[in-house]
């Protein structure tokens, strides 16, 4: 089984009870959709939870906006890190105070574990029927058959920022599994077989919110 999870935002005494609740099995693999850092109290110790994590179970990690905003105020260079200047604007300052940015000299690094966590997360991934990316595709890959096709040709920038693609019907033949965009009564969106939306706002008071795939079980706390 796979356990798709949504945008975190530091809630990172959210993200350990959600990870005890799940009925994990030897096998079952963690899929993260974004969105690990700003807001929330506790990005740098939400990274260091998913970095052990990944340690005993098998986890694969996608970018968010946030990430990507992050980064890119860091300096990194690269065609998915972009955005420094709203980063601030967007709940950075809970990022930077939690690792220590602001008490740092000109030389303020990230701990190592965490720069290889970020360096490797990814933009999308497919599995079986499904394909999951942060934040959503453009009007242009929608219209396309191939999910493969499409994903080569797409840009960073709608994989993480797009919004408003997510309820179109599109001939990709695969579900799309995103976060980035909560519902105003912080639910899950449904829109199948297209798409499922499972940022449910746990930052602005929601759930956090996992869901199981094949069988679209969802687990929240």
């Amino acid at each position: 089984m796979l356990y798709a999870i949504g945008d975190i935002h530091g809630m990172g005494d959210k993200l350990k009870q959600l990870i005890e609740k799940l009925p994990l099995q030897l096998g079952d693999q963690l899929l993260f959709i974004g969105d690990y850092v700003d807001r929330g109290p506790d990005p740098a110790g939400t990274v260091e939870f998913l970095v052990r994590l990944q340690k005993r179970q098998r986890c694969t990690f996608l970018m968010g906006n946030h990430e990507a905003m992050f980064l890119s105020f860091l300096g990194w260079n690269g065609a998915a890190y972009f955005g420094a200047e709203a980063f601030l604007e967007n709940g950075g300052d809970t990022t930077l105070q939690s690792y220590g940015f602001f008490n740092s000299e000109d030389d303020f690094q990230l701990p190592k574990q965490h720069e290889e966590f970020y360096r490797n997360l990814k933009l999308w991934h497919v599995d079986g029927e499904y394909l999951f990316v942060h934040a959503g595709l453009s009007k242009e890959a929608l219209r396309l058959s191939d999910v493969e096709y499409a994903l080569a040709r797409e840009q960073p920038r709608d994989l993480l920022w797009q919004r408003g693609t997510a309820d179109l019907p599109h001939s990709l033949g695969a579900t799309v599994v995103y976060g980035h965009t909560p519902m105003p009564d912080l639910q899950v969106r449904w829109n199948l077989p297209y798409s499922i939306g499972i940022d449910t706002g746990c930052v602005y008071g929601g759930m956090l919110t996992a869901i199981r795939l094949p069988d679209e079980t969802l687990f929240q706390v």
